[in-house]
């Protein structure tokens, strides 16, 4: 899923109708909210929360908080649990029996069924529909009829999927994949309400969903209010009264109203004040291992970056960049330097490969200016880095990325950054295909599977592949290693598609990162998921 570090709420400059409310704080740390509602930093989702549309983290958060599927991932371990999901048989790989658990209903009273899987999967791969997430269901049987690479859909529905009875369908794949359970906890496969189809305007306004909190209110730019659903059905039933999600279009804003006591939570702490934050918080400064890395991806589909010899300039801009020193000055220690492409939270057994990346990783100054000299030099005799500014992180680690490759080659004008004011622009300019050069590319992982690290971002026309890099050889190491009953197998498989992601520096990796939060006195149990997320069903207040 791709990450930002949020984009942040308007100081008070909005309507006057709203200025009584966007300002109040006080003692109780929620202003208007008070009681057991806790307001949280938060930045609008680049698109409306339909869970086949969003691709990103502050969207992500919201569906997490509204809907609950088939599968969740445990807060603590990632772990794929059954959630709505009695039980998923299988024989081979290839051919899923699903049944659902009863007693779960939508927060409209409607009773979840196998229809509102299937309705919800049918809507989000059908090409008709433009969402974001429809290559998730790809591997579903039928998929090329409802989501052709060209011209217009043969089918309305997916061939694979069958309704048996009110709690069971079935679900038939164009291949074998063994782990295709465990990627069920992704919003993308929730069930959807009768409500979102038969009156779609009004549940993008204000959607409904199956999960412990239910929307009350949004208004972009502004906040969203999510209240405790108290007929939630699930064992994880939210301990506070609420959430409002406060946004902030810059996250250092975010910190000096939690610390001003008129917010009560910050779910990424901004790389400035870590200097301060133990003195600023003390044990209320909570930091986790995440399943996140950052990367610089390159816009394939400009011919300056996708011709003979880039690889070379690509694998030499790596080698300029002095990942240590800017982790460790910037981030104070907050992040790792990446030597892969994946994440330290999958350990070695789920296809972490500490060093993969090899000398490319490496400072070298004399070996980048040799390599980006080999490569015919930069395009246009420069980069420029393209990045979102609603946070004052990435404006400062991205002018150390171009200090750093500007040393290194010897040119002060080798590199600079473009900030593009708010994460949502930066978005639509991304999936737009507007970038010249390299940009920012922060991934969160969906699941915690090497699989959700490779293949969303480098497969050919995969749903997160940006910059459109395509090579024939992984995408058919992927197909394997989903084909692999083996779990061992399947990573080891997976571990030599992400060799030829390598050899071809199709993204620079940077860092991997560490969850960060800071909270108020009114909060506690307050904890970060693998996926960098506070665990808002758990916090308590007051």
């Amino acid at each position: 899923m791709r990450g930002t570090t949020y984009a942040r709420r308007a100081a008070c400059a909005l309507a006057v109708a709203l200025a009584a409310t966007a300002c109040a704080g006080g003692g109780s740390a929620g202003g208007q909210d008070g009681g057991t509602v806790l307001t949280s930093s938060w930045g609008d989702p680049q698109n409306p929360l339909e869970p086949a549309n969003t691709n990103e983290v502050q969207g992500g958060k919201v569906l997490d908080m509204i809907f609950r599927g088939l599968k969740k991932y445990d807060p603590r371990t990632g772990a794929a649990q059954d959630m709505l999901a009695a039980r998923i048989d299988t024989p081979d790989s290839r051919n899923f029996t699903v049944t659902l658990k009863d007693g779960w209903t939508f927060s409209n009273g409607e009773k979840v069924t196998a229809r509102s899987f299937v309705d919800a999967w049918n809507y989000g791969a059908s090409l008709r529909n433009h969402q974001r997430n429809a290559y998730f269901y790809g591997y579903i049987e039928g998929y090329d009829k409802v989501h052709p690479d060209s011209g217009s859909p043969s089918a309305g529905t997916l061939s694979g999927l069958k309704v048996v009875d009110d709690r069971t369908f079935t679900v038939r794949l164009r291949q074998k994949f063994s782990s295709f359970p465990d990627t069920l906890g992704y919003p993308a496969f929730a069930p959807l309400p009768r409500a979102f189809f038969t009156d779609h305007a009004a549940w993008l306004k204000k959607p409904v969903g199956n999960g412990p909190y239910a929307v009350e209110s949004y208004t972009r730019g502004f906040q969203m209010a999510l209240r405790k659903w108290d007929g939630y059905p699930g064992a994880d039933k939210a301990q506070n009264g609420g959430v409002t999600l406060r946004v902030y279009t810059d996250n250092d804003t975010a910190y000096t109203d939690l610390l001003a006591g008129n917010l009560d939570l910050v779910d990424d702490v901004p790389a400035a004040q870590l200097k301060n934050v133990r003195n600023d918080l003390g044990d209320r400064y909570v930091t986790a291992p995440a399943g996140i890395i950052q990367t610089l991806a390159f816009p394939y589909y400009d011919k300056n970056w996708d011709k003979s010899g880039s690889e070379k300039v690509r694998t030499g801009l790596s080698m300029a960049i002095n990942r240590r020193q800017i982790t460790d000055t910037i981030f104070l220690k907050t992040r790792i330097p990446a030597t892969d492409w994946t994440s330290p939270v999958l350990g070695a057994a789920g296809g972490f490969q500490h060093g993969l990346c090899g000398a490319a990783c490496d400072y070298d100054p004399a070996g980048a200016r040799k390599l980006v000299r080999e490569g015919g030099g930069l395009p246009g005799g420069q980069v420029t880095i393209t990045y979102n500014a609603d946070t004052g992180s990435h404006r400062m680690w991205v002018d150390a990325v171009c200090n750093s490759i500007n040393n290194a080659l010897r040119d002060d004008k080798a590199c600079v950054g473009n900030p593009v004011g708010t994460f949502a622009d930066f978005r639509d300019r991304i999936t737009r295909h507007k970038m010249s050069g390299p940009f920012r590319a922060g991934w969160q992982m969906d699941y915690p599977l090497i699989q959700n690290f490779l293949q969303p971002l480098y497969y050919t026309g995969a749903s997160s592949n940006d910059g459109q890099w395509s090579d024939k050889s992984f995408d058919q190491l992927v197909d394997r290693a989903n084909a692999e009953t083996d779990t061992a197998r399947a990573v080891n498989t997976f571990r030599q598609a992400e060799g030829v992601v390598r050899d071809h520096m199709a993204a620079i990796p940077l860092w991997y990162q560490n969850g960060s939060a800071g909270y108020s006195d009114r909060l506690s149990d307050v904890a970060l998921n693998p996926f960098s997320v506070p665990v808002y069903n758990e916090i308590r207040v007051g």
